[in-house]
């Protein structure tokens, strides 16, 4: 595989609900295909289908996604394209998973039943109607960094714990009369496909998903007539982005892969490579000093050219681009 480039690059965040029987079979062809073309991040397949967000050259990208839209019911594969200044992955990995995205619900099929997709243009009117209930279906720290004005934030750390939370604040959120219209979002729509199914398996009748979800909103709705406030937390190096997808204002935490805002770059608790406020007390000093270690074996490599496989970090791979 030829080194990756550090002229911009192509950002392809995907994903189809399909049924796949062999995923084994596919898993040998996309890596070669992504090998090949230069192409790194992640893609995961599951007998439900696949999803990932991939980068490379225009041309790269175009091939390797040539080849996802031929596989079974894949030619209208959900794609949305952004651009980062350099290669925002360190390396190409196709996995096989239970799940594309993990909700721990076997018996939701997204192909069966889905909520009613609101083109991002027409959003807004949505979340304003005053009968809608706005539901942030992302993860805890990806809230934290911006979200819709008047949106619930479940406070959920992963996406397997949505359904718990649903079901304990089923109540309050849709009261004894007449059930609000429930309009629910996330970064790239695949953890929305899943969310408004289960709802709508929970006996919810009007359910709303923003098609393309935050990508789409903040490609396509200009800044002035928005009403997203913040960043978009993406999963890969560019850590967030804003209006019309450019670059945001956060760097990552390599110890917990949590956002850190520029303002906690001075905050107790922060090291470079090796904690953040947020997870200083979380780590013991035995793993520090392994962060610490591994930081500075990538600075040196750095300073050489080289890539240092302590720079691949782990990620949250049940969550990724959704």
């Amino acid at each position: 595989m030829t080194e990756p480039s550090t002229s911009p690059q192509t950002v392809a965040a995907l994903y189809r609900f399909t049924r796949f029987d062999d995923c084994k079979a596919l898993q040998g062809p996309l890596q070669k295909s992504c090998h090949d073309n230069g192409v790194r991040g992640t893609l995961l397949l599951a007998p439900e289908g696949i999803n990932g967000t991939i980068a490379g050259t225009p041309e790269a990208i175009a091939a390797v996604l040539a080849q996802i839209r031929a596989l079974p019911d894949c030619a209208d594969l959900d794609v949305k394209l952004s651009s980062a200044a350099t290669m925002p992955f360190h390396r190409m990995k196709v996995r096989i998973k239970r799940e594309i995205v993990t909700m721990g619900q076997p018996d939701i099929d997204p192909r069966a039943s889905v909520g009613t997709y609101v083109e991002a243009q027409d959003w807004n009117a949505l979340i304003a109607d005053p009968d809608t209930i706005v539901i942030d279906t992302r993860n805890d720290y990806e809230v934290a960094v911006g979200t819709f004005a008047g949106a619930i934030d479940p406070k959920t750390p992963s996406f397997r714990d949505f359904p718990a939370w649903f079901r304990a604040e089923r109540e309050r959120l849709l009261g004894a009369g007449k059930p609000p219209k429930v309009a629910m979002f996330c970064t790239g729509g695949i953890r929305c496909e899943k969310s408004t199914a289960f709802l709508m398996q929970e006996g919810v009748k009007e359910v709303f998903h923003l098609k393309g979800g935050i990508l789409k909103y903040l490609e396509t709705v200009p800044e002035q007539e928005s009403r997203w406030r913040g960043e978009c937390f993406v999963f890969d190096q560019r850590v967030t982005i804003g209006h019309g997808l450019a670059p945001g204002t956060h760097t990552l935490c390599h110890a917990c892969r949590r956002p850190v805002r520029a303002e906690d770059l001075s905050a107790s608790g922060y090291e470079e490579g090796v904690s953040c406020p947020a997870c200083y007390t979380e780590r013991t000093d035995e793993q520090r000093a392994s962060y610490r270690e591994r930081h500075r074996q990538e600075r040196l490599a750095a300073e050489r050219g080289e890539a240092h496989v302590g720079a691949v970090h782990s990620e949250r791979s049940d969550d990724r681009s959704a």
